[in-house]
C-alpha cells in the first residue's frame, strides 16, 4: 500500500489547492497553456492537472496511488485528463513528449536525482518545469513534534523541504535547466478548533497517519499529545487554529537541444 493512500489525502489537497493554481500560473507565464502538452507528476487528486486542463492544455496526470487517481478522475473536468498510475520518477511515458511538467508538493517527496532525470527526459527542449516545495521554518507545528518525540531525521537522508533551500534547488536543476526562478509564499493552515487540527494529523494527512501507524501505542500517544500542544499554541480567541507555513514555487526551462 502506498503511503499516500493512508488517511485522506484529499483533505490536504483542498488545503493547498491555491498553491497548485499558482504553480500552473507560473508555468503559463513561461509557456502559454492552451494546446500545451502538460504532465502533472505526483499529481495526487489532480488539483494542478485539472487547473491546467481547464486552461486549455492537454494534460496527463501521473501518480503512484490508484486510489488518488480515482478521486481525481471523478472530479468535474476529470474526464478531460489522462490519468496514469506510475512512479513519478519512472513514468514509462515517451521521451520529450511534454511542453510543461508541473507538480504541487509532489515531486519533492521523490528521490531527487531520479526525479530530475525523469523530468528532463519527459520535457521537450525549451520545456518548462514548475513545482512547489515547502520551506523549512523556525517553527512548524506539523513537523516540530515529530523531532521532539522521535528525534531528527538521520543525516544524509532526503527531506522534501531541502528543495526550499535556493542553493540546493539550483544545484539540482542546473544540469538540465536554466532561467531558474524561485518565488516565496506563505500558506495559511486554518482549522475550526484544536480538535479538528489534531484530527487532520491523526486521521487525514497521509504522512502523519503513516508515521503514527508505525509506532507503538505509548509513543504514538506521546506524539499526538505533542501535536496537540503545538497546535494549541496557535489557537485564537474564537477557538480557531491558524498558522502560516513557508513555501516556494520554483520554475526552470529545459536546456535547448
Amino acid at each position: 500500500m502506498s503511503l499516500w493512500s493512508a488517511g485522506r489525502y484529499e483533505a490536504v489537497a483542498q488545503q493547498i489547492s491555491a498553491i497548485a493554481t499558482r504553480v500552473v500560473d507560473t508555468a503559463g507565464q513561461l509557456r502559454p497553456l492552451p494546446d500545451a502538452d502538460i504532465v502533472d507528476l505526483a499529481c495526487g487528486t489532480g488539483s494542478a492537472a485539472l487547473t491546467a486542463a481547464a486552461a486549455g492544455a492537454t494534460v496527463t496526470g501521473v501518480d503512484l496511488t490508484p486510489e488518488l487517481l480515482a478521486i481525481a478522475a471523478g472530479k468535474p473536468g476529470g474526464d478531460a485528463v489522462r490519468w496514469v498510475a506510475a512512479d513519478a520518477a519512472a513514468t514509462g511515458l515517451p521521451d520529450a513528449s511534454f511542453d510543461i511538467a508541473v507538480s504541487n508538493m509532489g515531486t519533492i517527496f521523490v528521490e531527487p536525482t531520479a526525479m530530475m532525470t525523469e523530468v528532463a527526459r519527459l520535457l521537450r527542449p525549451g520545456g518548462v518545469f514548475a513545482f512547489s516545495t515547502w520551506v523549512r521554518d523556525a517553527e512548524n507545528p506539523f513537523y516540530d513534534p515529530i523531532v521532539e518525540v522521535l528525534g531528527p531525521r538521520p543525516a544524509g537522508t532526503h527531506s522534501p523541504d531541502q528543495w526550499g533551500d535556493p542553493e540546493v534547488a539550483t544545484a539540482r536543476l542546473l544540469a538540465d535547466f536554466d532561467r531558474i526562478t524561485i518565488e516565496r509564499g506563505a500558506h495559511p493552515w486554518t482549522f475550526d478548533s484544536t480538535a479538528h487540527a489534531v484530527q487532520f494529523v491523526t486521521d487525514e494527512s497521509p504522512m502523519h497517519v503513516d508515521i503514527l501507524s508505525r509506532l507503538d501505542q505509548p509513543t504514538g500517544d506521546r506524539l499526538v499529545e505533542a501535536f496537540r500542544a503545538a497546535l494549541d499554541a496557535h489557537t485564537a480567541a474564537d477557538g480557531t487554529v491558524g498558522f502560516e507555513a513557508s513555501y516556494a514555487v520554483i520554475a526552470a526551462v529545459r536546456h535547448p537541444a
